[in-house]
């Protein structure tokens, strides 16, 4: 049986409703598929607690999380992910990225033409018709 993970990715927007995406390394799980930044929920953790935390330790800088836009459930060849996306704002810092191979700042209605993991479509396409 596969295993379920649940995760949370945070849909950082500035104000220029461009959205932040991280394109993941060669190294990591989904290799060079750009995604919501975010990661696993850890025990005793709320989604927003998790996305918090992970931000701050992949990007090194500190959010806001406001709205859920998506709860997403995705079947990979080896694992089933639960992926929650939120709406979320840059407190402090700029986003660094300390493990993924680039980050960019895209225009809503540019987000498709980025090759997203596949748990991450739905919130893509939420977005880009939203504005």
């Amino acid at each position: 049986m596969k295993k379920t993970v649940h995760v949370v990715g945070a849909i950082i927007e500035n104000d220029k409703q461009e959205i932040f995406c991280a394109l993941r390394s060669p190294e990591m799980s989904l290799p060079n598929y750009w995604e919501f930044p975010g990661g696993k929920i850890e025990d005793n953790e709320t989604p927003e607690q998790a996305l918090i935390r992970e931000i701050q330790e992949e990007f090194n800088c500190e959010i806001a999380v406001s709205e859920k836009v998506e709860d997403t459930t995705y079947e990979y060849e080896k694992v089933i992910v639960r992926l929650e996306t939120y709406m979320s704002t840059i407190l402090n810092g700029t986003p660094t990225a300390l493990e993924h191979a680039e980050t960019r700042w895209v225009p809503r209605n540019q987000l498709r033409s980025l090759d997203f993991a596949p748990a991450d479509i739905p919130a893509v396409e939420k977005l880009a018709i939203e504005k």
